[in-house]
């Protein structure tokens, strides 16, 4: 018999189908706006490598949380889990920072409308 954190039995599942329906809903506008506008696509690249990395991050998370406790090296494999999830984290966010900076910086086109 495999013990885990206790959760109530269908709580996995939701987190689960919830985090993925919003993540893939996510990931399309990115995707779309990616290809919409081409003059921002380096900034699209980081957000959507923003996305992918932290959805790595939160399915560690949740494989840490529902391991096995009984497991001989359940602690050692937990703090592993959270540790790549936390880094994946930072890395994911690093990635959404840079993309909100390019998205952000000013274009020439930019600059020449507001002349106009």
């Amino acid at each position: 018999m495999h013990q885990h954190l206790p959760l109530e039995e269908e709580v996995m599942n939701m987190l689960i189908g919830g985090f993925s329906t919003v993540m893939f809903i996510t990931i399309v506008m990115v995707i779309f706006l990616w290809r919409r506008n081409q003059a921002q696509r380096s900034a699209f690249f980081w957000i959507f490598l923003h996305f992918v990395s932290f959805s790595i991050a939160v399915y560690l998370g949740l494989k840490a949380i529902s391991f096995d406790i009984n497991h001989p090296m359940a602690s050692e494999e937990i703090s592993l889990l959270l540790g790549e999830s936390g880094a994946l984290w930072r890395g994911s966010m690093i990635c959404l920072v840079v993309g909100i900076f390019k998205l952000s910086k000013v274009t020439k086109d930019d600059q020449k409308n507001k002349v106009l």
